[in-house]
């Protein structure tokens, strides 16, 4: 079987194009094919900058469904996104779509980012009883500062793009098919010698306020909208940690509370709640509609469901 990831030469770029329908899933062929095909690229000396994008009508998506609840394969996502920030050339991200959870988090392992005028970018773990485990929630807080980073990371709701150009998160919004643009954007970053920008090298941008109340804000804020929930106050850990610490410090503290959200019954619920929608939306299917003016629930709760494939349950055990 060949592998849902290949890449090819356009003169000094390589182009890599993952192409897994329907959403570009981050399932294990996906993840170890994103490695084969970086470290292909980084032992050619030809190849100064490489452009990572996906086909079909999004950019990755989140996890692959169908590896929910099985022990997990290496490479494992957070490895994954480590060894593309640590790439010796510099890499952009074209994306277009649903950009979300593991998605998100690739794209902010990459160097540079481009994306679509109608695209969305989000971190919604927390919906279903996590937090970003492959480095999300250390390296957003870098880039979008800690607000955006709460807001996005305990809240779970996705952003626009011309939002996520406004929070420094993507370098530019493009319209158009997603490789034209992105062949056209890598050619001025190469005209330009642009080297490898770390996102989680970066330091915490400033804001209004101080990181400590921003903080202890929306811890308050989680403790009354929601005293019995156990993820959200681990997402603020984990952001608190990008603050403290280093990346490599702030990576293990967002593992270990990644962890201890895997271990909670309220995740498993959660989960289990996920794939009930997902089987009554398919058993109910849109002869069901009763109101022919409207487009039937189920097919609004499928598109929803397509959306929410982002619980990294693939990337971490």
């Amino acid at each position: 079987m060949s592998s849902p990831v290949q890449w090819s030469r356009e003169g000094a770029i390589a182009v890599v194009c993952i192409n897994n329908p329907p959403v570009n899933a981050l399932g294990h062929s996906v993840r170890a094919g994103l490695l084969a095909a970086f470290n292909a690229v980084e032992r050619d000396p030809g190849i100064k900058l490489v452009l990572l994008y996906c086909a079909g009508r999004t950019f990755i998506a989140g996890a692959d469904i169908r590896e929910f609840g099985k022990p997990p394969q290496a490479p494992i996502l957070p490895d994954v996104t480590l060894s593309l920030e640590n790439f010796t050339k510099p890499s952009l991200a074209v994306l277009h779509g649903s950009v979300l959870g593991g998605g998100l988090e690739v794209a902010l392992a990459c160097h540079y980012r481009i994306i679509e005028v109608n695209a969305k970018v989000g971190l919604p773990e927390v919906k279903l009883g996590l937090l970003p485990g492959a480095g999300g929630t250390q390296r957003l807080p870098r880039l979008a500062g800690v607000a955006k980073a709460l807001e996005m990371i305990v809240g779970g709701e996705p952003i626009s793009a011309v939002e996520a150009k406004r929070h420094a998160i993507v370098d530019e919004v493009y319209e158009g098919e997603p490789l034209a643009a992105g062949l056209a954007y890598a050619a001025q970053l190469l005209a330009q010698g642009v080297q490898p920008r770390r996102s989680g090298h970066a330091s915490i941008p400033a804001g209004v306020g101080s990181t400590a109340e921003l903080l202890m804000a929306k811890r308050d804020e989680v403790q009354r909208s929601q005293p019995a929930s156990f993820s959200p106050i681990r997402c603020i850990a984990a952001i608190e940690a990008a603050i403290a610490l280093p990346l490599s410090e702030g990576l293990q503290r967002e593992r270990t509370l990644f962890l201890e959200c895997m271990a909670s019954p309220q995740r498993e619920a959660l989960i289990q709640a996920f794939f009930a929608q997902r089987q009554a939306a398919k058993a109910v299917g849109p002869d069901a509609a009763v109101t022919p003016c409207k487009p039937p629930a189920p097919r609004q709760e499928r598109l929803a469901a397509e959306s929410k494939t982002v619980a990294e349950l693939d990337q971490q055990g």
